[in-house]
């Protein structure tokens, strides 16, 4: 899909309070910048901001960090926070395969992965945010113990996702192929994109997958694994 050019994306970012520029120089050090030591949680692809900045605001206990790669869509976020400003909600433009320069091991404590680009041609499959690659540098920022929700309508996505996470190492608590008609819908928060498609009728995939660095269940969840067709 073609991004469409916003003028002056930049300039508008650079204005708005939530809009980190550095975030090398805060690797190992979110902390401070939030000057708390509440957990933080990562969305990669925050589209239009929707879903990160309502999850903000329910859980001012939580600080979370969006992550966009390109200006014209990260702008997009900053219309979606209110005047006043998040204190919790940092806006990155930054490249996810570069993760492990702005956070340190352990540095993360849950990912999210809403409505990611399929890329379908067999030969991008690299390029897909649940790809091995990709699984195995959230090992490098996530603190073990901590999950990865992953949200999409596209089918083939999530089954290739399913096998990815497997033989990644990582353990699958819930999987549902139509979350609208599970029992894991309470509680949830739509991303815009998850809205459009559940209104055209396209059922919702969601995973949740915890990293374990023994490569087994852990206790904490041991009793929470699901799985609904």
């Amino acid at each position: 899909m073609r991004l469409r050019n916003v003028p002056n994306a930049q300039e508008k970012l650079e204005a708005c309070s939530n809009f980190v520029s550095n975030p090398k120089d805060y690797k190992g050090k979110w902390n401070k910048y939030f000057e708390n030591d509440n957990p933080i949680h990562l969305e990669i692809g925050a589209g239009k901001g929707e879903f990160i900045t309502e999850m903000a605001m329910i859980n001012p206990h939580i600080n979370y960090i969006a992550i966009e790669k390109f200006a014209s869509v990260l702008v997009k976020i900053t219309k979606k926070i209110p005047d006043e400003g998040l204190k919790n909600l940092v806006v990155i433009l930054f490249d996810a395969e570069k993760l492990e320069e702005i956070f340190e091991s352990g540095e993360i404590e849950k990912l999210y992965l809403n409505f990611s680009d399929p890329w379908p041609k067999k030969r991008h499959a690299k390029r897909r945010l649940t790809s091995p690659g990709f699984l195995k540098l959230y090992k490098n920022v996530l603190k073990p113990g901590s999950t990865i929700e992953f949200k999409t309508d596209n089918r083939p996505l999530f089954d290739y996702s399913l096998e990815t996470f497997k033989d990644s190492g990582y353990n699958l608590l819930i999987t549902t192929f139509d979350l609208y008609n599970s029992d894991f819908l309470e509680g949830n928060v739509p991303s815009e994109y998850e809205r459009r498609f559940h209104n055209m009728g396209t059922p919702i995939n969601k995973l949740i997958a915890v990293y374990d660095t023994n490569n087994g269940t852990t206790e904490e969840h041991k009793n929470d694994i699901h799985s609904q067709e």
